[in-house]
This record gives structure tokens, sequence and C-alpha cells, in this order.
């Protein structure tokens, strides 16, 4: 699942451009973002007598834009509607969404309800019931202007579980879509004592979180720790509580909630993306990476393709590093194996192979020498191939640079920086007294592709 700019955008031929790019690569099944009830998608209006109006026709356009191209929404519904709303509390985003609670639960309610037998007239229930209702965006943190934050939240998500499993028992609705990772274990609490439907719980967290904010502790948590180990945290409440099982979503993650180009940007995101993969493995039922695409426009309108935005594509359609370590680890097998290294991610394909991730991980700001890693492969394996990304392979950063980091590039120049994004074709690896050796410069990832002959393989080992 990824993340994406506001629910609006998606009606923009570049973010249906990225979307394609991005499911031909990753093949994602679920997309979420913010604002599907924001007054610049029509949904809600009143009339002069103060009757409430509902209009679904860009939210038709919306999700069949999604459908239409293999892709389901997980629905994040906010933000409240200007008419709604008990009060013009507005955030600071760009196209300021109101964050207010309703000043009429029973006009929420009608609204919800309404929006859901609308989805599920247009797509049908066997359709929508694979969907995701999540209540809200972030409401512990500067979204949410109830107060206490806490209470007030709550009895917006009882409201709104309760409208939507009157529509139809098998919708999925969750909840509290946090910041911090804060509030799953008391909204699972309060809603088992208070018998509210929970679906599924959701959260979110970004490496560059303090611990002060998620765990109310003063240490340094590194950047590569801090995504894991807030899955662990939530792991723990959840496995704590009165509902075990129910699914864990993190409806939000990457390495900073910054726009920095030095981090979203760059070939550094290779390396720390895998090793969060390695870590959160067995912690979560889904994650979602913020976002797919720059089409994105919380701070404004994009000024440049390089600006450290939060997607996988830059403006003009330019696929960063990190679309293509996406891309790279959307080749490992379904079986993950043990491997005595943390620098490696050993996985098995159902045909046998192996497909193995390995990555010199280097802190921003910091400098560091290539490193080889040598692997040991089971006596059957007859060939190996490498996949490399780093400065050299799949990053277009340097073209740009060398073209003067032109603000505006022209189409020529666009077409330049989408060929050099490129991933070049794998390279054969010699084995030798039943190894191989990868040479990563600072930063570098790559995978290697490693087939058998006569059976299934056994284990591996690396250094």
């Amino acid at each position: 699942m990824f993340g994406s700019g506001r629910a609006i955008l998606t009606l923009r031929d570049s973010y249906r451009r990225d979307l394609r790019l991005v499911k031909g690569a990753t093949d994602l099944k679920f997309v979420r973002f913010h604002a599907i009830l924001h007054d610049e998608v029509g949904v809600y209006d009143e009339d002069k007598h103060g009757t409430p109006l509902y209009n679904f026709s860009y939210v038709d356009q919306i999700y069949d834009g999604l459908l239409e191209n293999g892709v389901r929404p997980f629905v994040e519904l906010s933000f409240m509607p200007r008419k709604l709303a008990s009060r013009a509390a507005v955030h600071s985003f760009k196209y300021h969404p109101i964050v207010a609670p309703p000043r009429d639960y029973a006009r929420w309610d009608a609204l919800i309800a309404a929006f859901a037998s609308h989805v599920i007239e247009r797509y049908g229930i066997d359709e929508v019931a694979q969907w995701y209702f999540e209540v809200w965006n972030e409401p512990n943190i500067d979204f949410w202007s109830g107060t206490p934050a806490q209470a007030t939240y709550f009895t917006l998500y009882d409201h709104t579980a309760r409208a939507l499993k009157q529509v139809d028992a098998r919708l999925r609705v969750g909840g509290p879509s946090t910041a911090q990772a804060a509030w799953v274990g008391a909204l699972i609490r309060h809603t088992t004592e208070q018998q509210v439907p929970l679906d599924f719980v959701s959260t979110h967290v970004y490496a560059n979180d303090t611990a002060k904010d998620v765990f109310a502790t003063r240490e340094i948590v590194p950047r590569t720790e801090m995504v894991c180990r807030a899955a662990k945290k939530v792991r723990d409440e959840v496995n704590a509580s009165g509902r075990p099982d129910v699914p864990i979503i993190w409806s939000e993650y990457n390495a900073t909630y910054f726009n920095d180009p030095k981090i979203t940007d760059t070939v550094w995101m290779g390396p720390w993306l895998t090793d969060t993969v390695r870590r959160c493995d067995g912690l979560t039922d889904m994650m979602s990476y913020w976002t797919f695409s720059d089409v994105f426009e919380e701070q404004g309108v994009v000024r440049r393709p390089y600006y450290g935005g939060f997607g996988l594509i830059a403006a003009g359609g330019i696929p960063k590093p990190v679309f293509n370590a996406f891309k790279m680890l959307h080749q490992l097998g379904d079986e993950r194996l043990d491997a005595d290294s943390e620098h490696a991610l050993v996985t098995r394909r159902p045909d046998g192979s192996l497909v193995i991730a390995v990555w010199n991980y280097v802190p921003p700001g910091h400098d560091a020498l290539p490193t080889t890693i040598v692997l040991a492969l089971p006596h059957e394996a007859r060939t190996a191939r490498v996949l490399r990304l780093d400065a050299d392979h799949g990053d277009a950063g340097g073209a740009y640079i060398r073209m003067g980091s032109p603000q505006y590039p022209t189409r020529s120049q666009l077409d330049a920086l989408i060929n050099a994004s490129a991933l070049a074709a794998p390279e054969d690896l010699a084995i030798a007294n039943e190894r191989v050796s990868v040479t990563l410069p600072a930063n570098g990832l790559a995978t290697v592709e490693v087939t058998f002959a006569g059976h299934r393989p056994g284990g591996i080992g690396g250094g």
C-alpha cells in the first residue's frame, strides 16, 4: 500500500501516470489519501433551509480512476465539510482542511451512511467489502481540534464505525490513524468496553520521530531503528490487549516527515528501506509508504523536481532511487530464510531460486568506503546475477546536477532524466568455491538472484 497527495489530485493525468508506473513496478494493491470529504470534492453542502445535500460525482471519478488501474482505495474519512464543522478550525496545509468535530453528529452519521451506501451501489458490496475505511487522520496532533483530543476522537470514531456497519456489516472500519504510534491500545480498550466495531488498528511513524514522542523516553533512537521499534511497541500493545488478533496497519511511514532532498531524493533510501523491511517483518499486517508520487501539494505547488518530496516519482515523472528500491524488493521471494548478517535479506521463490538483498548503509552526512559482501551459497547453485542501485546505477540525481539543476526541465531534459533513472541490466556473477562477492559503494543496494539445478537449495551465509 502507498499513500498519495489528497483526494482531488487523483483526477490529474500526472497522478494517474505515476500510479500506473508504480503499479507496474510494485503491484500496489491500495492507495490512501487525505480529504475525500474536503469541500473541493463537493460531497457535502446545505440548501438555504439547512437541508443536507450530497454530491458524489467527484468521488466516483476519484475511485473509478483507482479501480480502472487495478488499485483499491484505503478510504481515510477526512476532513470536515465547512458547513458541517462545529467551528472554523483550519489546518496550515495549503489546501486548508478543516479539522473540527462536526456541529451535529446526526448529520455526520447521515453523511457517512450516504457515502457508504453510494459506493456500494456503484461498485457492489463484494468489491467495497475489500476496501478499508479509516476514521480521520492523526487526531493526536494538529489534525483534530476536539478537546480533549482522545475522548472527542473516540466519539467521532464510535459514530463513524456504527454508521458504516449499519449500512453493511461487511465494511471494514478502524483507526485511530494516529501520529507517533499513539492511542492504539487505548482505542482497543475503548471499543471493547463500549462494544464498538473495530476491524483493524492503524497508526503512523517516521524515522525522524523522536523517542520522546513515540516512547516517552529521552533516548536517541537511530533512524534505522525507529520505524520498526515503533512497530514492535504497537505489536506488543495489541498482543497484550483483548483483541490480540486485530490486524495492524501502518497507514503512513517514511524516513522523514520533512522535505529533505538529502534523504528522500537519494540512493540512501535503498539501504534504509530494505533494512526497515528486514526489521519490521512479522510485526505488522500492512505498511503504507508515504507517498508513491510527488504530485503532492501540502506545502503548495511543487517548484522543482528534486525538493525532498515524499514520493517515489519526482515531478515530471522522474523515478527516484526509492522507486527502483521498491522495484527491486518486489522481486524478492515469498519465503524468508535465515541469514547470519544484518546487511542481507535472503528469500526464496516458489520455484526454489533465491533472491538476496544486500546493502551498505551509511548514515546521512557520513562518508564510507565501499564494502564487499561475500555470500556462501549452497553447492547446488548454478548461476548468480546481480542488480544494482547506487549513484551510478538507477539514480538520475547526477544527471540532473550535470545539466545545471534546471528548475523547469524541458521535455528533452525530462526524457534524459527518466532514461538516467533506469536500472541497468543484471550482471552475471562468478561463483567460486560456492561463493559470490558483491562490492557495494556507500548506500549501495543490490539484489542477487541465484538459480539451482535439480532441487530446492539449502541455507545461505553472508559475510
